[in-house]
This record gives structure tokens, sequence and C-alpha cells, in this order.
């Protein structure tokens, strides 16, 4: 009995010695072994995903080490022209000082002109990764010529009489079609899986690699605000989209985040959207069959230019429609301000600062970010909130967020 017995303890001290060098030489055992995973699979907890820290293992614990033994194939993607360039020195030196620095992830600049040499070494010079600038093809750029003139311009007028922000402004319409439908298929950008669009700056240090969670997570789209969009801007856009599901309903993802979108079902628009001015994502979830042909019936449309539907709601209702609803991300603990440069918004004005929103974190990821914006002054500034919706609006869980609509998809 005594000998069973010694058998069955030599046992079980060979699985426990196993179990704790396979936890310390292989990351992905340890991470489907942990507690903290096998709680989450034991127990049906229902909240989002974000709820869960991210895990301690992906943080730089030195501010000044930088990471190099695991990377995703990923690139930082920033739309801009030659007049931005005051504006885009700003972001980079953030997006380096903040984050870029400690990983090193490479640079990618599109431009509808080419590139002047003084842009190209003023914005080279603030990082030491890799830097590289494309020029758009024209056919990508600009307004097709299919699209009615006449009606596109009678549209423009009436959207400039009602004072809708960006109405009368062809370029901007030109920059929400390209980020729709074409910033993707650019040259520069095959070679890669994952973009972050920082059109943004930043009010904390980032000391873990977003990138990795996309990856290790199978996130396909990473956000930080969520809200409605202008009605005036998309009158059209929700039945062209029931349209398209009612053509294709083979291509809409089976747990998808419809009720993200729709209050009802689908019948109706709820017009929330993530803000695409900070987007992290997956370019296969653009270059797959389901958004190819979703962009393609949209363009078709002409509502990109007969109307003034925008990139963020076109994005927010691809990646809502064809990824699951744990495949979005939302990054509550990226601290962030709108970008001093918001390119392509005039002919005439260009470095524009158009801020109406940032994103503040909250408690412990305030504090782990070492952040130096107000908590309490978070998702956007009151006095332009009041403009467009109502004079409190800038909480995260405020009326005119959309954050409380993506949290209760999971309870």
């Amino acid at each position: 009995m005594m000998t069973s017995m010694r058998y069955v303890l030599l046992v079980l001290g060979i699985i426990i010695s196993l179990h704790y060098i396979l936890s310390f030489s292989h990351e992905g055992y340890g991470r489907a072994t942990s507690l903290s995973n096998i709680k989450e699979h034991l127990y049906d907890v229902h909240q989002p995903p974000y709820k869960t820290p991210v895990p301690d293992e992906y943080y730089l614990h030195d501010n000044h080490t930088v990471q190099l033994d695991r990377k995703a194939n990923a690139a930082i993607v920033i739309l801009a022209r030659n007049g931005d360039i005051n504006g885009v020195v700003s972001s980079v030196k953030q997006m380096e000082d903040r984050f870029n620095k400690k990983f090193s992830y490479p640079y990618v600049f599109l431009n509808e002109e080419p590139f002047e040499e003084s842009f190209k070494s003023r914005v080279s010079a603030l990082t030491d990764a890799t830097v590289e600038f494309g020029l758009i093809p024209a056919d990508n750029w600009h307004q097709p010529s299919w699209i009615d003139e006449a009606n596109a311009t009678a549209s423009r007028e009436e959207m400039m009489r009602n004072n809708v922000i960006y109405g009368g402004n062809v370029p901007y319409r030109n920059m929400c079609r390209f980020n729709s439908g074409f910033f993707y298929r650019q040259e520069l950008l095959q070679k890669y899986r994952y973009y972050w669009r920082p059109d943004v700056k930043f009010y904390c240090d980032l000391d873990y690699d977003p990138f990795l969670i996309m990856q290790d997570q199978k996130k396909v789209y990473g956000f930080t605000i969520s809200l409605p969009e202008y009605e005036a801007t998309i009158p059209t856009l929700w039945d062209t989209v029931k349209e398209f599901i009612a053509a294709h309903p083979d291509l809409v993802s089976p747990d998808n985040a419809m009720d993200f979108l729709s209050d009802d079902g689908g019948v109706t628009y709820n017009r929330c959207h993530f803000w695409s001015n900070f987007e992290i994502g997956d370019l296969e979830l653009w270059r797959g069959e389901a958004y190819t042909k979703f962009f393609d019936f949209l363009d078709q449309k002409g509502g990109f230019y007969y109307e003034r539907w925008g990139d963020a709601p076109v994005h927010s209702i691809g990646a809502a429609l064809f990824a699951r609803k744990d495949q979005i991300h939302f990054f509550n603990d990226i601290g962030w301000f709108t970008s001093p440069f918001y390119p392509f918004s005039s002919k005439t004005i260009l470095g524009y600062r158009h801020e109406p929103f940032q994103h503040c974190p909250q408690g412990d990821s305030h504090k782990r970010g070492k952040c130096w914006c107000d908590s309490t002054q978070n998702f956007g500034r009151p006095q332009i909130i009041s403009i467009i919706a109502c004079d409190n609006g800038y909480k995260d869980y405020d009326w005119y967020s959309c954050l409380t609509k993506y949290d209760r998809m999971f309870t």
C-alpha cells in the first residue's frame, strides 16, 4: 500500500514539475493554464472583454527597453499632405515618446501628391523606425467619373445651407471614400497584417504592444471612442446596408455586433459608430470577400458624394457585420485627444485644429499610463459637445456615448 502511494506521489510530483517548467518556458501554455484563464472558462463572466486587464507579461517594465523578442506584422499609417507637416511632426513626436520609441514599428505615410523632401526629412528625423512614403493613385482618390456632378453639387449646396460640417467639401469626401475602401489596397501596406491610424496626440505612456493584443486575442478592430454619426450626412446609408444584407446574408458573421448598430434588430440604425481618428485594425478584415463586396456596393450607390458618408460609420458597420462581436476591442487604457491636424479637411485651410474629443483612462489605468489628462474630462470637450448634442456629453457613459451599447452586447 505504501509502495503504491509512493508511486502516486512520484507521478504527481513529475506532473507538477513539468507544468511549472512548461509554464515558464512556453508562453502559450502559461497563458492557457493560468488561473485567470481557467476561471474565465469555468465561470460565465458576463462582461465586455476590455474589463479583463492586459496581462502583465505584455508590459515593458523598463521604460528604456526596446521589445525585440516578439512583434506583430504591423505599421503605423498616416494620411497627410505636405502642408500638414507641423501637425504631423507633433503627432509623430508624441507617438514616439509615448509608444514607438520602445517598440519601433514602421511608419507608412500616404499622400495624393508626392511628398516634398523637406517633409520626408523632418518626419524621418523623429524616429529610428523604418519610414516609407507612398503616392495614392489618382483613381483611388478623386471623385469617380460616373458620379452625377449636378446631383453631387446640389447635395453639397444643401448641406452648406444647413451648416453640416464639411458639407460643401469635396476633398473631405475624397478622404472618406479613400479611407473606406482604398487605403488598405495601397502597395506599401500589402506586406502588413495590422495597422494603426493615430490621427491623435497621446495623454499617456503606452508600455504594452496593442498590436500583440490584437494578434494574440484574434481581434480585428480596436477603438477608444464611440458616438452617433451626424444624421444629415448619412440619410440613406442604412437602407443601402439593409439592401446589401438582404442580397448577401451569407457574408454576415453569425455572432456579429448588430446590437451595437441597431436597437431593433436591424430595422433602423441608431447611428452608433467607432470614431476612426484612433483606429487599430486587422487589414485582412478589409481585404476579405465580405467587406470588399460591401464597399463596392456602397461605392456604386454614390453616397460618399451625393451625401457625405464617412469612413467611420462605414468601417464600423463593416466590422460589426463581418466580424464577431468579441473581435471588436475597446482600448480603454489608451489616452489621447485629437491631433492638431486633420488631413484634407479643406482646400485652403490645412492644419485645421479639430479636437472636440478625447479619451482619458480611468482608475488604475490612469496611474499606470502616467496620464496627464484630467480623468473627469473624458470623451469630448463640453463646449463642442454642447453644440452637437448636449451640455454634459463628455464621459464614456454619458448619453451621447455609444459605449453602453457596446457593453450590453456582452451582458
